[in-house]
């Protein structure tokens, strides 16, 4: 097996947190990053560190403290104003080499996932991607990142005994974000930039944005499964009233039904709803993931032994066809 840059006898006890930002605004789940290694450093007596990279983004320091950082490596360079791959990986692969990290943590985004496979490979280390789950062991030091595959069928706990930094990227949505605490202060330390522009091949000419859906951020979800039979009017209808978003399960997506976009669970889309309204739902473990920390989950199955009625606040049993439009009768008056 290939030895990475450095091992394990080099490593620094620090949490390293990828802050993704753009135009000056941090991403969510960079934020929920930070929550979750704050949560794991103050249980193993480590220190957390936030990697900040781009144009004038200084501002960003205390917003970084405030969720959970000790200190702050800040990256300034006017080339990092946009992502690049190859000017990130440059600069992020130089600044983990000159602190020797145990871990480095980045968010499963599109830019994300782009700089964590570069750095896998560069730094001849592996990578955990789209994880679940995350647990450390303060003795060892050996981080556990939970994936499941195959639809839920199979749970893998993986870990790196011998390679570092133990790099592991997670989707939105998939920790809480904690409250912030602006009390908070830490270390800034500057990390020198030696970005030459030939080294980059890309450049943004323009950047075009369209009107994106985020289900994480939806107060109320309204989720279909194969028993509501493609009938998403309805939902769509009732999650107007509540003011909340459509989701589905995998099979209604598969057959056309409504846009993946829409799809929740392991292989969609993790939210944190006050309510989910789960309908014709069997509740498979890699649905369920999607919805397990909503604060109220109702749930409408014909079958009193469905699978998701163990992970319901309130359980309604009877066909989600005959239930919704006398629900929607009700919500309209």
């Amino acid at each position: 097996m290939v030895k990475s840059l450095y091992g394990v006898e080099e490593a620094i006890n620090t949490i390293w947190v990828f802050l993704e930002q753009h135009e000056g605004v941090l991403k969510p789940v960079s934020l929920e990053l930070l929550g979750k290694a704050r949560e794991l450093a103050d249980d193993a007596g480590w220190s957390v560190v936030a990697l900040l990279a781009g144009a004038e983004v200084e501002v960003l320091v205390q917003t970084a403290f405030a969720y959970g950082a000790d200190e702050v490596r800040l990256a300034e360079h006017p080339l990092l104003a946009n992502f690049s791959v190859e000017g990130y990986t440059h600069v992020t692969c130089e600044a983990l080499l000159a602190a020797k990290p145990s871990a480095f943590l980045l968010g499963a985004t599109p830019d994300g996932r782009d700089l964590a496979g570069r750095l896998a490979v560069r730094l001849r280390t592996g990578l955990n991607a789209d994880c679940t789950d995350l647990r450390l062991d303060p003795e060892t030091g050996v981080m556990v990142s939970e994936v499941s595959g195959f639809g839920g069928g199979v749970l893998a706990l993986l870990q790196m005994q011998y390679h570092r930094p133990q790099m592991a990227t997670f989707r939105p949505g998939v920790f809480p974000l904690r409250a912030p605490d602006p009390s908070r202060r830490g270390k800034v330390i500057s990390v020198p930039v030696r970005l030459p522009p030939e080294m980059l091949h890309t450049r943004v000419v323009e950047r075009v944005v369209g009107s994106g859906l985020d289900l994480s951020q939806a107060p109320v979800l309204v989720v279909g499964g194969r028993g509501v039979e493609g009938d998403f009017d309805t939902l769509r209808e009732i999650a107007s009233l509540l003011g909340g978003e459509v989701g589905a399960t995998r099979p209604p997506v598969d057959e056309g039904y409504i846009e993946r976009a829409r799809q929740i669970g392991q292989t969609g889309v993790v939210c944190r709803p006050k309510v989910a309204l789960v309908c014709g739902v069997s509740g498979a473990f890699h649905f369920v993931v999607g919805i397990q920390d909503a604060d109220t989950v109702i749930a409408i199955n014909n079958d009193p032994g469905a699978e998701i009625f163990k992970h319901a606040d309130y359980c309604v049993i009877g066909d989600a066809r005959e239930v919704l439009p006398a629900l929607l009768e009700q919500l309209k008056l």
